[in-house]
């Protein structure tokens, strides 16, 4: 059995200081990528991020802040992660936002704001990571989407948009730079149990989501970063332009059917 070799490959996540993030950043770690972990407001989980990851796994790590829905911070992202890193092989967007709030409460500048983060912000880096790749003769670049860029929920009119848009997004990237070298894919998880998340899940019910969900469980942050470092190796290099969603089958499972027929 291969195992998953990214040695001396240079990997920007970005949200990469907490929850699934800082998880990928690990793996990608542990495969021997370097990594450049990008945060917007917490500067100093991003430094004892990378300061685990250099100690743990022996690679080199940088930190870098920026809001991802803001072009001339994404340029200085970049510029900053030319000097330290020296080029990029791996980008992966996982930077994301969400709030709930009915459709005829939104405001505007919270509609705003979600698309921004999760849609515009991955365009803002795939643009600039693409010219680089380009020049570079190739890379990967990693979308994280979510179960809800297909399955609606209320409350979240604002985040399922802006998912949906990232999913397409990632299709027509992955035609206009594929003859480039570089892919593009989207991983799309489900119910995920993070640092942040975990005290919520806990007062909503644990149980719910094990009904809910065919496979029982609620899946944890490794088994997204296991599949997002699998994409990026040479081992997926003819996965291009698709989808894979993390979930345990939960999206195909969002209506409580009648249990029958009985197994025999």
């Amino acid at each position: 059995m291969r195992n998953i070799d990214l040695s001396g490959k240079k990997a920007l996540v970005t949200g990469g200081s907490q929850g699934i993030g800082s998880e990928i950043c690990r793996e990608l770690a542990s495969c021997g990528a370097d990594v450049f972990i990008n945060y917007n407001s917490n500067k100093e989980k991003a430094e004892k991020l990378a300061k685990e990851v250099i100690e743990k796994f022996g690679v080199k790590a940088w930190v870098g802040g920026a809001n991802v829905a803001h072009a001339k911070e994404v340029e200085e992202l970049f510029l900053s992660m030319d000097k330290k890193m020296g080029g990029i092989d791996i980008l992966v967007n996982n930077a994301g936002t969400e709030s709930i709030s009915h459709v005829l409460d939104l405001e505007e500048d919270e509609w705003d704001r979600v698309l921004n983060v999760n849609l515009k912000g991955p365009f803002l880096c795939s643009q600039q990571a693409g010219r680089r790749m380009e020049k570079n003769g190739g890379g990967v670049i990693i979308n994280i989407s979510s179960i809800h860029d297909t399955v609606p929920r209320k409350g979240l009119i604002h985040y399922c948009s802006a998912k949906a848009g990232l999913k397409m997004f990632s299709k027509c990237l992955s035609l206009e730079l594929a003859d480039k070298n570089i892919r593009v894919v989207s991983v799309a998880p489900g119910a995920i149990e993070t640092e942040m998340n975990r005290k919520e899940i806990a007062e909503f019910g644990v149980e719910k989501f094990e009904k809910w969900i065919p496979q029982g469980r609620i899946g944890n942050v490794s088994e997204v970063a296991q599949s997002v470092a699998f994409l990026a190796s040479d081992l997926a290099s003819y996965i291009n332009g698709a989808d894979l969603y993390i979930d345990g089958a939960y999206m195909n499972h969002t209506i409580p059917y009648d249990p029958r027929p009985p197994r025999k």
